[in-house]
């Protein structure tokens, strides 16, 4: 695999809490998709959950080059859950048009977080064009 891009964020947790209570749920709606505000995570922890997301999508926005031309809506990126507990993320719309255009075909994303700070890392990657056995030399030395 590739790494066509990485980011990182951290967001703090007192800050988001702060916006929410000013705002009400309108940030935490302009912020994440119904599959998200619907995951059991938002009900527990409900600042820090929001932070976290907030960091992913951040991150994942970073990793796709972070001042893209378009705009992107932060319901266009969706950070879901397996049931182990890993997080992955699902693209849509305009923001899947440019991760393909990418080649992007696989992420990693970790999320962590504090009661104070949220914290997210996403690598887009991109599968090898060649299989590995082509990117040696007959000698076996690389290109």
């Amino acid at each position: 695999m590739n790494i066509i891009g990485h980011g990182i964020d951290i967001v703090d947790v007192r800050c988001i809490q702060e916006l929410v209570e000013q705002t009400g749920e309108c940030f935490e709606r302009q912020c994440l998709t119904a599959a998200e505000l619907n995951a059991s995570g938002f009900r527990t922890h409900r600042f820090e959950y929001l932070a976290s997301r907030l960091a992913a999508k951040k991150a994942v926005q970073k990793a796709l080059g972070g001042d893209c031309q378009q705009p992107i809506s932060w319901h266009e990126i969706e950070i879901q859950k397996l049931p182990t507990g890993e997080p992955f993320v699902v693209l849509y719309a305009t923001t899947l048009e440019i991760a393909a255009k990418l080649g992007i075909t696989k992420w990693l994303l970790s999320i962590s977080h504090t009661p104070s700070y949220a914290t997210a890392s996403a690598i887009a990657l991109q599968a090898l064009a060649k299989p590995i056995a082509l990117l040696f030399s007959n000698s076996g030395a690389p290109y």
